[in-house]
């Protein structure tokens, strides 16, 4: 056996070459290659995240004095003042209060039917996979506000086919309107959740289950004690996902202000965002947009460490 010495630094290898150094990448040389295709990313991200990121902050910082009852008004800095109004404005931390008693309740639910629907796609058992699949994901084709407008119609007692139904039970009334509201987007959102957590199975080697199967396990424990834990990084992200989508929940509500008088301005804190900044009120609004996304970055993010960690565990 012939034994291999490493050069040592400076040493020059074959054709006259520099030897690498052991442990030390070599410059690819491509580096204004990189920066070419990497720029365009670049720029868009300046332009159209940052950025606007960058100034709601600093709108959220400014105020408007007038000099008088009657005085021209002007703009200036006002430090945290905006930020003092947002924690004291009740409605405000209602909504946002009211979404997460939506999220809580909607969110394991539209997740659980979207993890069921994807292993019985995934299963061998089930026949006419394209056409389920197609079926699960048509929700998702329809806009959210032609959704929210389509099913305000079959809630309404006056408008719906179903009025033994909706006479007796007040879809639409202040204790039930956030349930219907849950309704829709669960309808909407499974598809599209149910399409990411069955790509995932698609990749779960077909050797795991078959040696399973071997052994005697049923479909059922198959899926509960190989496919599920083996898709869990997919539903986390499902799950983040979702979480971000409740905190922002905007186009559902604001229809059915159309369809039911329990849906306020200020419903959720979306909606209020929208409802300040009509005033107008910018600077407030800004306020509230920022609280709401350091919020939504404090939850997707919790929760993504709890997964983490479970996972490592």
């Amino acid at each position: 056996m012939t034994a291999v010495h490493a050069l040592p630094p400076g040493a020059t290898g074959a054709a006259g070459h520099p030897a690498p150094t052991p442990g030390r990448r070599r410059p690819s040389g491509h580096g204004r290659a990189i920066t070419f295709f990497v720029a365009p990313f670049g720029v868009l991200f300046l332009a159209f995240y940052a950025l606007p990121i960058a100034y709601a902050v600093w709108t959220s910082l400014l105020t408007v004095e007038r000099e008088g009852t009657f005085g021209a008004a002007r703009t200036v800095f006002g430090g945290l003042t905006q930020y003092q109004k947002v924690f004291s404005d009740d409605a405000f931390w209602t909504s946002v209060g009211r979404v997460l008693v939506f999220g809580v309740v909607q969110v394991p639910v539209m997740l659980g039917l979207a993890l069921l629907f994807a292993l019985l796609l995934d299963s061998p058992l089930v026949r006419g996979k394209k056409f389920f699949r197609l079926a699960y994901f048509v929700p998702y084709a329809v806009p959210g506000v032609i959704a929210a407008i389509m099913w305000g119609f079959l809630y309404s007692p006056q408008l719906s086919p179903f009025t033994a139904l909706t006479a007796n039970v007040p879809l639409l009334g202040a204790d039930l309107v956030i349930w219907a509201i849950a309704n829709v987007v669960t309808w909407v959102y499974v598809g599209y959740n149910m399409l990411i957590i069955y790509s995932a199975l698609l990749a779960v080697p077909a050797e795991v289950s078959e040696a399973a199967v071997l052994d005697g396990a049923s479909q059922t424990r198959i899926a509960w004690s190989i496919k599920i834990p083996m898709v869990l990084p997919a539903i986390s992200l499902t799950a983040i996902f979702s979480i971000i989508g409740t905190l922002q929940l905007l186009a559902e509500p604001q229809v059915f202000r159309s369809f039911s008088s329990a849906v306020t301005s200020t419903f959720t804190p979306n909606m209020t965002v929208y409802a300040t900044s009509s005033v107008p009120n910018t600077h407030l609004a800004a306020a509230f947009s920022v609280v709401l996304a350091l919020a939504t970055f404090v939850l997707s993010f919790g929760f993504l460490k709890l997964t983490q960690r479970r996972a490592d565990r």
